[in-house]
C-alpha cells in the first residue's frame, strides 16, 4: 500500500520525531510507514487522517493487484 504520509508531513514542516510524537508511536514507525515498510493498524491510520484534516483514502493508496 502506497501513501502520502512523507509528502504531507514536509508540507506541514515536521520532522519525522514531531509527527511520532503527537501520533503517540515512535519515530521508527514513522520511518516504516513512509518507507512503505509497515501498514498501519485502521486505529492508527484514522489517526494520521484526523491529525492532517484528510480522509484515509486521501492519506493511504490501496492499489489492487491486476492479476
Amino acid at each position: 500500500m502506497k501513501n502520502r504520509l512523507e509528502e504531507l508531513r514536509k508540507a506541514h514542516g515536521l520532522r519525522q520525531e514531531e509527527l511520532a510524537d503527537a501520533l503517540e508511536v515512535s519515530r521508527q514507525t514513522i520511518g516504516s510507514l513512509e518507507n512503505g515498510r509497515y501498514n498501519p493498524s485502521i486505529l492508527l491510520a484514522f489517526k494520521i487522517a484526523r491529525y492532517f484534516g484528510l480522509t484515509i483514502e486521501d492519506i493511504f493508496i490501496y492499489e489492487e493487484d491486476q492479476t
